[in-house]
């Protein structure tokens, strides 16, 4: 197979950018990611552009990738729009490694932007309703209530102010698991008070502020059993990357030494399963993949970036991608297992809880910093000696699980 490459990493900083369009936001995410590679933008021979609430909250449907990169100067080239829920991004750079695989160009460019900060609350949260089958809303709901049988939300648990249905989504995550592993809500407060500290680390992140476990604890009530800082934020942001073959690194004008190796790209989509079949999930199945393909084993990775738009995605996460078993997540991060200094670091960047949400720019976010992290250039948030880093990062809701998944792995 044709080894890939991801020569130049670019990123906004994540948040809110009242001030800024979304055409605005990816130059300059896809500026400062063709600088890092040395590339210009001739270099580049297709291009693929992730977001999804581009069309719902700016009225650019259809070629919102078209009227950002050719207002920069990108003409003539193949330009596909990539919309796969939070997943996007992600999948938008699993295609470019196809077409650079496939042999039909040897640079292609990745991009992820969303614009999702809006004065009209109820509109903003509505962006998410689709993300799951619209047909039997209902139904969704009810199978993922039921998820969470057995344990009981206390009273002023849940927060009267509108927030995103999928918090409602995590919040049966957390109680399933709750119920079958005993995992406990300040388990799940220590994994939100270590991304915290993470973040403040981050000059991209949209929030760059340290809580304790306890503070976590007593904070606003979203839904049981998560709070305000549990919970990733509406967020603006762009990020991008400049991907190539071996032929295409030499092309390029950056130092080859820093690039990056991307050594497996898996996407899924999810299969019905019953929910206790953990060992199925979505990610756990890919995951396994991406370790076959990419000839390592979870004791191999360094350093891992996974989907936390709770604080509860990455204890479910850690246990899909083996990084600990089933089960046990809670309590290896309540133990500092998942610190920067631990046994195996998750989210040094501060995770989506911290460093931001943008849906269709949140999985090139975190390729940022896993390319960040394997050149050494992460300063105090870095991860000594990390060789091997891997990505999740899910989109959507089908049944009891994401509808679509990707876990990439990059090496050295």
């Amino acid at each position: 197979m044709t080894d890939l490459y991801i020569a130049g990493v670019g990123m906004t900083r994540f948040g809110r950018h009242p001030e800024r369009s979304y055409q605005d936001l990816t130059r300059e995410a896809v500026a400062a990611a063709l600088a890092d590679a040395g590339a210009d933008k001739t270099d580049v021979s297709q291009a693929y552009f992730g977001s999804c609430v581009i069309g719902y909250l700016h009225d650019q449907h259809m070629i919102p990738g078209q009227i950002a990169l050719r207002s920069m100067g990108f003409e003539g080239i193949p330009i596909f729009n990539v919309e796969g829920a939070c997943a996007s991004a992600s999948s938008a750079m699993h295609l470019a490694g196809q077409a650079i695989r496939a042999g039909d160009c040897d640079i292609a460019l990745a991009v992820g932007t969303e614009k999702m900060t809006s004065p009209d609350k109820a509109r903003m949260f509505a962006a998410f309703d689709s993300a799951w089958d619209v047909s039997s809303v209902e139904a969704n709901r009810d199978r993922l209530v039921s998820m969470g049988l057995g344990i009981m939300p206390p009273e002023g648990s849940q927060s009267s102010k509108p927030y995103s249905m999928f918090m409602d989504v995590y919040a049966a995550f957390c109680r399933q698991h709750m119920a079958t592993f005993g995992t406990t809500q300040r388990q799940i407060a220590a994994v939100s008070a270590k991304n915290h500290a993470h973040s403040v680390h981050n000059p991209l992140a949209q929030y760059q502020t340290s809580y304790t476990v306890d503070e976590i604890m007593a904070a606003p009530p979203i839904t049981y059993p998560l709070t305000l800082p549990m919970c990733a934020p509406i967020s603006d942001g762009s990020a991008a990357v400049v991907l190539c073959s071996r032929s295409g690194l030499k092309r390029l004008r950056g130092h080859a030494s820093r690039a990056v190796q991307l050594v497996a790209s898996v996407v899924r989509s999810g299969s019905t399963r019953e929910a206790s079949d953990f060992r199925n999930h979505i990610t756990s199945l890919a995951a396994v993949h991406a370790y076959e393909i990419a000839g390592v084993s979870p004791e191999d990775v360094d350093v891992a970036e996974v989907h936390d738009a709770t604080a509860m995605g990455e204890i479910i996460q850690a246990e899909n991608l083996r990084l600990t078993p089933f089960g046990e997540a809670g309590r290896a991060a309540e133990s500092g297992d998942f610190s920067i200094g631990g046994k195996i670091p998750i989210n040094p960047s501060g995770g989506l809880e911290s460093k931001g949400h943008p849906i269709g720019a949140t999985g090139l976010g975190q390729i940022y910093e896993l390319v960040t992290q394997l050149r050494g250039e992460a300063d105090r948030r870095q991860v000594s000696g990390a060789r091997i880093a891997i990505q999740e990062n899910g989109g959507g809701i089908y049944g009891v699980e994401e509808a679509t998944a990707v876990v990439s792995i990059l090496a050295k």
